[in-house]
């Protein structure tokens, strides 16, 4: 008995598992890889506080974070509506143009007729100013919400086109070549194979098209509109209200780094394979 108990007290003890190991979490890891951006973010907000209030560099002019800060808060009261109406005129712009440019995309590759013919007017559509083209609109659908919408539509209608043509077009020859060798109906293969080669290019080109969309929403508020943050960017200019032309394009700046990010997550969701593959990725 002797025996066993020493033979049971010098036997190697199992490794306990390590709970208290700290495990970083996606926070703290996004805090590390974004530290130094938010830094220099900082120091440049530092420097130009400092340089108005140490310059006696005049408000209309160019006025100093805080006081952009104050303006904001005095101008709350109005600030929802227009922020609402603006992110309404994005998201609504930006889903239509994903609804007619992914069907167009697909019709451009599998018929090389439609690639003819469709890619000269995408060319002639995307030259043109849509500054140009924002009074046009407004006086054939009116100056109601819609108008917004289709000129931020057509803003962001042409990289959904052109990025989810070229993931359809990229599938390696061999792997549909199998997939014919498979008997695969067509369908299936696009189903199986194109589409979800083609995903991350949707994905990269809806990040651009959500931005696009934004500047598309603002120029028609800028031409004819009664509510919108670009309505309050002409409104504030013509008083000469610096401060909340300032405030009004921090508003949007927002507004577009949190639909930037609603694209990113949206990514992740549909497109695992991809972006697991650089969790930094953007």
């Amino acid at each position: 008995m002797n025996t066993a108990a020493t033979l049971s007290k010098s036997a190697p003890s199992s490794p306990e598992p390590a709970t208290d190991r700290p495990v970083p979490s996606r926070v703290m890891r996004f805090v590390r890889e974004n530290a130094a951006a938010v830094l220099v973010f900082a120091v440049l907000i530092a420097v130009w506080e400092l340089s108005c209030e140490w310059g006696d560099v005049p408000t209309w002019l160019l006025p100093s974070p805080s006081r952009i800060l104050v303006e904001l808060w005095g101008a709350r009261a109005i600030l929802p509506l227009h922020l609402y109406t603006t992110t309404v005129e994005v998201l609504l712009g930006f889903c239509l143009s994903v609804v007619v440019g992914v069907p167009l995309s697909i019709l451009i590759v599998l018929s090389p007729l439609a690639r003819k013919v469709v890619y000269p007017i995408l060319v002639v559509l995307q030259s043109v100013p849509k500054v140009a083209l924002a009074p046009i609109l407004l006086i054939w659908i009116g100056y109601g919400t819609e108008s917004k919408v289709l000129i931020a539509s057509v803003t962001a209608f042409f990289p959904i086109v052109i990025n989810t043509s070229a993931g359809m077009a990229a599938v390696p020859r061999e792997l549909l070549e199998l997939s014919r060798s498979l008997d695969s109906p067509n369908l299936k293969v696009f189903w199986k194979v194109r589409l979800p080669f083609a995903m991350p290019y949707l994905f990269s080109g809806m990040k651009v098209a959500m931005a696009l969309a934004l500047i598309g929403a603002v120029v028609g508020e800028f031409v004819g509109s009664d509510r919108g943050l670009g309505y309050l960017i002409l409104t504030f200019s013509s008083t000469m209200n610096t401060a909340l032309v300032f405030g009004a394009i921090t508003l949007l700046a927002i507004l577009g780094i949190c639909l930037f990010y609603l694209v990113s997550g949206a990514e992740r969701l549909f497109c695992p394979w991809y972006v697991g593959n650089d969790e930094g990725r953007l």
